[in-house]
């Protein structure tokens, strides 16, 4: 495992080198998972570079000392880490709660980052009785895992298919399972509060507003988490949004894209790719 020092934390991740005049994919994960969930997709995106790593908490990634778990502390840590491997033509894609991350940084450094793929991310509007409820289940999961659940037979079953349109494969169930129990508690619970306060929910749309890169999005048809409607919505304050299409809905899709609809990302993502001109801030 590869690994260096961000905002005092050891971070791990892994950096496909595939060819040096073609741009980098940076990979963002969602709450509670891990770098791994991006592998399926990263193997289908040659030549380009693919960047891999754990947020901070998360995986293998060290908590560290520091206790900001907010989107732009986060979006700060990313850009640390694409200074450190001195990537100079990237673009960010991250899927779910990483996919505000990754708009936070395009936002943050438009100078370093040409554009963003977002999958199964969107939000911006702030619905109080359902934000309550969301916050206080997020805060009951992560206080109530015994380090022996990843032991617990049939567990992996109910991973398997939580929040997925079609059951994924065993070892993804496993896999699931085990960032699950492994998250930092302090991280889970603060990035749970801290991204979806109202000023935060509020500010995304604006952080998307600003954006002088193009911003792609990906909706799961069947998504019960982050619901299409929900995507356009965000999308839709993307200046090319009204001219563009920049929403691309998957169907038979539920809340994790990369893994449902790994090949119909991709081609998406390749496509777009080739006909992106080099951005210019």
């Amino acid at each position: 495992m590869t690994s260096l020092v961000l905002s005092s934390a050891r971070h791990s991740y892994k950096l496909y080198q595939r060819d040096p005049d073609q741009p980098t994919l940076v990979f963002v994960h969602g709450w509670m998972l891990s770098r791994h969930y991006w592998q399926p997709l990263c193997d289908r995106l040659s030549p380009y570079n693919c960047l891999t790593y754990d947020l901070r908490g998360f995986g293998d990634s060290a908590a560290g000392n520091d206790t900001r778990y907010d989107l732009i502390s986060y979006a700060r840590d990313l850009l640390e880490l694409i200074d450190s491997l001195e990537l100079t033509r990237v673009w960010l894609v991250g899927h779910s709660m990483g996919g505000s991350i990754a708009l936070w940084a395009a936002n943050l450094a438009p100078e370093r980052v040409d554009g963003v793929f977002c999958v199964n991310a969107g939000g911006g509007i702030y619905l109080k009785e359902e934000f309550e409820r969301f916050r206080a289940a997020g805060q009951q999961i992560v206080k109530l895992r015994p380090s022996w659940l990843a032991q617990l037979p049939g567990l992996a079953w109910y991973f398997c298919r939580d929040n997925v349109v079609s059951p994924l494969d065993k070892d993804w169930g496993k896999r699931r399972l085990i960032d699950f129990v492994a998250a930092d508690a302090a991280a889970a619970r603060g990035s749970l509060l801290e991204s979806t306060t109202e000023a935060e929910v509020h500010q995304l749309p604006q952080i998307v507003q600003r954006l002088t890169q193009p911003a792609y999005f990906f909706a799961g048809a069947n998504d019960t988490v982050m619901e299409p409607k929900y995507v356009h919505h965000l999308a839709s304050f993307h200046p090319s949004y009204r001219t563009e299409n920049i929403v691309f809905e998957l169907p038979e899709c539920g809340h994790l894209g990369m893994l449902e609809q790994t090949g119909a990302i991709a081609n998406r993502i390749l496509s777009l790719l080739a006909a992106a001109p080099a951005h210019s801030a």
